[in-house]
């Protein structure tokens, strides 16, 4: 039913923009949530924050939920299910106490040092991956209601039939995508249900703030015909966009990787429009050989190129590529032909090495963006600068290493290259424009 989170965030929020001028308030519940939640928060245009709350279960079946806890010392309990399994007050007592304390230590390590946005007052949107018990989101709704809200709306992608019931009282409003039958839990519904780390949350809680304003003017998936298939690519494009930036992801990722998500809604907010292009189908990704085919990737870039260039709205825009891991090598490759036109290459924790001679006939102004913990990769790029005829740039950026997962280093880069597509991208509208 939904490919992975963001997908399903994106379906529900389109749902939910009846709510757009209330002034609201979005809530992802941790930690699957809150991916579902950062996409709804965009759309609306409204800040970002976290309800931790945590189930009950039952101690011979976990995922069976008898209650749950929350902040500010929400309680709730589901005297059926506690009368069914058979506990115990000592028994519910132990598993409160000890989930009361993961409570504590989430919301400090989720929000990492960030006030909590005030609800009092607000219009309340609380959103999760799934309903099945209902039990954490009506401790969520607690909360909330215990902070001042003044409605409370739950919004999910899936759910079973009946789910608003068993919010009654606790919710004004219920959203929800879809309710299929049967329904026996959530995971059976998405595609990608992968588990969401507490390094994700708060990147995500991190990125709401950094890209808060004007959601794009326009948002669509789209697909391209290449080499006899077909691949996926998600298209973003602000009000009076300046210029296009094409996502050439590495290995192992694609158009919906969370890192290069945040990149491309920073420069979304700076007026730029992106295409985040998957260069492999799903099988290919399997084939480590496909993955390594810096030609391929390239070529596959080039058509996305020149489907850019074919869209009315976005044809006349200067085009600029950033790539990650091997998709620095792919852009770099691309690049070197000089029909491409590129204007700017940003280059995050790649692998320009793998475009060989390619690099000397790079003409597009480019930057390279390395942890500073990243050592190998780190002297495969000052080695890839030994060897362009363009103008360049190296930036290091302390104690990150491949991945940007540390805290502040993913926004860091992303600052960097927005602030290196507005320069060059913007030079080049305002000459041509």
């Amino acid at each position: 039913m939904f490919i992975d989170r963001t997908d399903a965030g994106r379906r529900l929020a389109g749902k939910l923009d009846h709510l757009s001028g209330d002034d609201p308030v979005v809530v992802g519940l941790p930690r699957g949530g809150v991916p579902v939640a950062y996409e709804v928060a965009r759309r609306l245009n409204a800040p970002l924050d976290v309800i931790v709350v945590r189930k009950l279960g039952v101690p011979s079946q976990p995922e069976l939920g008898m209650g749950a806890v929350g902040e500010d010392g929400v309680r709730t309990v589901n005297d059926d299910v506690v009368r069914l399994a058979g506990i115990d007050s000592a028994e519910f007592a132990q598993a409160e106490k000890r989930e009361a304390a993961e409570v504590a230590d989430r919301a400090i390590r989720f929000r990492r040092g960030r006030v909590r946005v005030p609800l009092a007052g607000r219009v309340v949107v609380i959103v999760d991956d799934g309903i099945a018990t209902g039990s954490t989101v009506r401790a969520a709704c607690e909360v909330a209601r215990k902070e001042g809200a003044r409605r409370i709306v739950v919004a999910v992608p899936v759910a079973p039939e009946g789910w608003q019931a068993r919010l009654a009282g606790a919710a004004d409003e219920c959203v929800c995508v879809a309710t299929p039958q049967p329904f026996f839990s959530i995971g059976p519904f998405y595609d990608d249900f992968t588990q969401v780390d507490d390094g994700e949350v708060a990147r995500l809680l991190d990125g709401s703030a950094d890209t808060a304003g004007n959601p794009p003017a326009h948002e669509a998936e789209v697909y391209i015909a290449v080499g006899g298939v077909s691949v996926g690519g998600h298209l973003s494009v602000p009000s009076r966009a300046t210029g296009v930036v094409i996502f050439a992801h590495g290995s192992g990722s694609s158009r919906h990787s969370p890192r290069n998500r945040y990149v491309a809604a920073i420069l979304n907010q700076a007026g730029l429009a992106t295409l985040l292009f998957d260069l492999l189908t799903g099988d290919e990704e399997d084939d480590r050989s496909s993955v390594f085919d810096i030609p391929l990737l390239a070529s596959r870039l080039a058509v996305a190129t020149e489907w850019v260039r074919s869209e009315e709205h976005l044809g006349a825009l200067p085009i600029g590529y950033f790539g990650a891991s091997t998709g620095a090598a792919a852009a770099l490759w691309a690049a070197a032909d000089l029909d491409a036109e590129i204007v700017a290459v940003v280059s995050r924790g790649g692998r320009p090495d793998l475009a060989g001679k390619r690099l000397g006939a790079v003409r597009a102004p480019t930057l390279f963006i390395v942890g500073g913990d990243d050592i190998s990769v780190l002297g495969l790029n000052r080695h890839a600068c030994a060897e362009l005829r363009c103008e360049y740039r190296l930036e290091v950026i302390p104690g990150a290493t491949h991945l940007f997962e540390e805290p502040g280093t993913l926004r860091a880069a992303a600052r960097l290259a927005r602030d290196w597509f507005l320069d060059h991208l913007g030079s080049w509208y305002l000459d041509h424009g």
